[in-house]
């Protein structure tokens, strides 16, 4: 039998990297609220985020990340390039580079950014 283990936030051993997103401490985003997972120097790969979006989110875009969304809770609407869509639970988006993008509403989404989050890469008109 193998046994399991009870993974400490961010603890990255070998071949994997293990975050516990409900763990991480809350930081201000465009959007909101974000818990960044999978964060670290050596993944380049993708990160995972849970966020909680405010009305107040702000739209923007990336030049590089691909991002795809899935709606864990919540209704309202998505902006897409100026174009509104309806969105509800478990509704997934892709989101390529280049397109200004924000939910309108109250909403908690997992957000996986593709390649890793990087910061730098968070535009506003």
């Amino acid at each position: 039998m193998i046994p399991i283990i009870d993974p400490v936030p961010g603890t990255k051993t070998k071949g994997y990297l293990v975050s516990q997103l409900d763990a991480l401490a809350p930081q201000p985003c465009p959007c909101g609220t974000t818990r960044r997972g999978l964060i670290d120097p050596d993944n380049s790969v993708a990160t995972m985020h849970l966020v909680d979006i405010s009305t107040a989110a702000r739209t923007h875009y990336h030049k590089q990340i691909t991002e795809v969304y899935l709606i864990l809770s919540g209704e309202g609407f998505i902006e897409l390039d100026g174009e509104r869509l309806a969105a509800k639970p478990m509704m997934s988006i892709l989101i390529r580079p280049g397109c200004r993008h924000r939910l309108v509403g109250t909403f908690q989404i997992i957000n996986v950014a593709i390649p890793a989050f990087d910061p730098r890469d968070e535009w506003f008109d």
